[in-house]
């Protein structure tokens, strides 16, 4: 992880990713945050963030990427080309909603993404629609649905679970807690990921014959 490609010495690489997460966790509470703000969360020295990153958006570009490739990571963990499908896009879900909690402010959409968090995001992408056409094929998704709308449909559901309030967090009166309560641990994000698949699937999934279908009266 270097901020010009070059290998990096290990101080240094920590260094940077030490100064990427104070940078998330300040990011994260205020977005306008500036560069001194940032080298003051981190334990560094002004000159010493201004000399690892060129700019305030050179320092959110490398965060992106680097966020994207652990988005990568995490869905290449899944086996998106091998495993059972309704396997695979359950575990990518777990996995991507455990890399969202470490990049909120990161993975944040502020645009069209560009370079190589574009590459990555795209690569992604490709994975996920493998996965719901293998869903298809083996009958866990209807074979007539639109596999582009699929896709919308779940990683809207995705990103609703990443950002939305996790189970169990409700207002006073039951109203759902505002977006400020993320999923925090382990058993949070295994529920909201079986919602996110139960959804999916009961929407998407193979149609009940005539006889089971709600009727109105």
């Amino acid at each position: 992880m270097g901020t010009t490609g070059r290998k990096l010495r290990a101080d240094a690489e920590r260094s940077i990713r030490t100064i990427m997460e104070a940078a998330e966790r300040v990011l994260s509470e205020n977005p306008g945050a500036t560069m001194e703000q940032i080298a003051e969360a981190a334990g560094v020295a002004r000159t010493t963030i201004h000399r690892r990153f060129a700019s305030r958006e050179a320092l959110i570009d490398i965060m992106t990427v680097a966020a994207w490739r652990e988005i990568a990571e995490a869905v290449d963990a899944a086996r998106p080309s091998t495993a059972p499908p309704q396997v695979a896009m359950y575990q990518a879900t777990v996995n991507v909603l455990r890399v969202k909690s470490g990049w909120r402010f990161a993975l944040t959409n502020r645009g069209p993404l560009s370079g190589e968090a574009a590459r990555i995001e795209a690569d992604v992408i490709a994975k996920c629609d493998l996965a719901i056409r293998r869903g298809q094929q083996e009958g866990a998704i209807r074979p007539d649905a639109d596999p582009l709308w699929v896709r919308r449909v779940y990683l809207a559901l995705l990103t609703e679970a990443a950002h939305g309030p996790h189970p169990g967090h409700a207002g006073p009166c039951g109203e759902a807690a505002p977006a400020e309560t993320p999923a925090e641990t382990d058993a949070d994000i295994d529920e909201l990921a079986t919602r996110v698949m139960d959804t999916l699937i009961r929407g998407f999934g193979p149609a009940r014959p005539e006889a089971d279908r709600p009727r109105e009266d």
